[in-house]
């Protein structure tokens, strides 16, 4: 088959021995000309479910705290909350880190389900635990599901989504989270009700509930489809070719018209990438991006799991709300969370990526470490302290996200998968897994004092990567992300 021959199809291939193939296609420009349709909401709802879920559990792991100290059966302290929820974000790392290998290898699409039933069958099992060391465990392996979530589902996103809409569609995604965290919130209000239900028997249904949303996604993830940019490289054009022909022919049929598509791209297939090229291509191809990468991941991962993780110790130790009454705080708490990336999204794709980053980063330090010092000064009380956290959140969670859409958008495909893992490791390893333990270490001391530190650290490591931002950042809006990054398999 000639070249002449395989440019007669949008994805064509060449034999070239051993070495794989060659294959001359549209595909990637195809699928970024393509308008905001039906699809795009599928992909929107069917993986954004992961971070709701994250939300759940991260929320649930918060509100139930106090009903897991005062549990017959477990009786936790606060330093055992915090180990738990520790041992949960130990979990997410190392299952982002093996699922974020598998992903780049063997594909987006079939992890899915793969690391929602990790997750599905370990929150269930959670609710079925009897010590600390039963819960932790299970707390790890639901941990793992969804950091292994983290890796596929960004990876798609990415690659599915036109790059004029990449921004806002990645931080809208990541930023419901706090859907999650809005029904846990609700719920445990009913849940940990003594009134309503029996304190020993809330939590365990409170975990359980998480299982059954994960069910009903199962099967929504059925229609979304493996990424054609991925099913390219690894030698598979005709099924990319038939999944995008799909896509337009939908599209069409809805009344849109496409604009005349001509870049093409020449790639070489290859069946892996060796862990060996994939480091080389991190920390001596893109050595920025890496610092960067690393400084947006840790900040944003002690910002949040350090206060999230406690914030139901902080209302009950230091304002006296009832554990039962913790819900009620969150759902403000949420909404800023929620409003954050939805507002802001749309200007990490039209203002620009770095001075966004740079305003949400720095935002987000300063609000911190006033609302630290009003806490210290004994001004705030529960509700006055929750508004506080909302202003302060609000930026925070388009700066989490933002972090995210970096790390993802900023290697090759080859590497995308693993990448986020990697970054997501290193940053929840240094900035999040010891979070939820030291602090909940610092609010056991019942000194404002020492929880004040706590939130002096969070806010200078934002600050820190503000700065890292000014000077590193890049400007990728609108760009494909071929451009961004050129795939390693690509032939000039």
């Amino acid at each position: 088959m000639d070249l002449q021959e395989t440019e007669k199809l949008s994805a064509g291939t060449v034999k070239e021995g051993t070495r794989g193939t060659i294959v001359v296609t549209d595909i990637p420009a195809r699928l970024d000309r393509l308008p905001w349709a039906r699809f795009h909401w599928l992909v929107v709802v069917a993986l954004g479910i992961t971070w709701i879920l994250d939300g759940l559990e991260v929320t649930l792991a918060g509100s139930v705290a106090g009903a897991l100290r005062h549990s017959p059966t477990l009786q936790f302290s606060a330093a055992d909350v915090g180990l738990a929820n520790s041992a949960y974000l130990a979990g997410a790392v190392a299952g982002a880190l093996f699922f974020g290998w598998l992903t780049d290898r063997i594909g987006r699409k079939r992890l899915f389900s793969v690391t929602l039933l990790v997750y599905l069958v370990a929150t269930a099992a959670t609710a079925l635990t009897w010590d600390l060391p039963s819960f932790a465990l299970m707390r790890f392996f639901t941990g793992a599901g969804i950091g292994g979530e983290y890796s596929a589902i960004n990876s798609a996103i990415q690659e599915l989504i036109p790059a004029r809409r990449r921004g806002w569609t990645d931080l809208a995604i990541n930023g419901s989270f706090w859907v999650g965290a809005a029904i846990a919130g609700l719920g445990s209000i009913f849940l940990l009700d003594p009134r309503l239900v029996e304190p020993e028997i809330g939590w365990r249904v409170a975990f359980l509930s998480g299982a059954a949303i994960g069910l009903a996604i199962l099967y929504l993830r059925r229609f979304v489809p493996e990424s054609p940019r991925w099913l390219i490289t690894h030698g598979h054009p005709d099924q990319a070719d038939v999944i995008v022909t799909k896509l337009e022919a939908d599209i069409l049929h809805q009344g849109h018209v496409l604009p005349q598509s001509t870049e093409k791209i020449r790639l070489r297939t290859r069946r892996s990438t060796a862990l060996r090229e994939v480091f080389h291509t991190l920390f001596r191809l893109y050595p920025r991006r890496c610092v960067l990468g690393l400084a947006l991941m840790s900040a944003q991962a002690f910002f949040y799991n350090a206060i999230f993780f406690t914030y139901a110790m902080m209302l009950t130790d230091f304002y006296d709300v009832p554990s039962s009454n913790v819900g009620w705080y969150i759902l403000p708490f949420a909404l800023g969370n929620v409003l954050g990336p939805l507002l802001l999204g749309h200007f990490f794709d039209t203002v620009g990526r770095k001075p966004m980053l740079v305003l949400t980063y720095a935002a987000s330090a300063v609000l911190l470490a006033i609302t630290g010092l009003l806490f210290h000064q004994g001004l705030l009380d529960a509700t006055t302290q929750t508004l506080c956290w909302s202003v302060t959140f609000f930026f925070a969670s388009a700066a989490a996200s933002a972090a995210y859409l970096t790390v993802a958008e900023s290697f090759p495909l080859e590497t995308r998968a693993l990448a986020i893992a990697i970054f997501y490791a290193l940053g929840t390893g240094m900035g999040g897994v010891i979070a939820p333990a030291l602090f909940g270490i610092l609010i056991e001391s019942g000194s404002r004092g020492q929880v004040l530190i706590g939130y002096l650290i969070g806010a200078g490591l934002m600050a820190l990567a503000a700065l890292l931002a000014a000077w590193l950042a890049m400007n990728h809006e609108r760009r494909p992300l071929e451009s961004v990054a050129p795939p390693l398999s690509l032939e000039d």
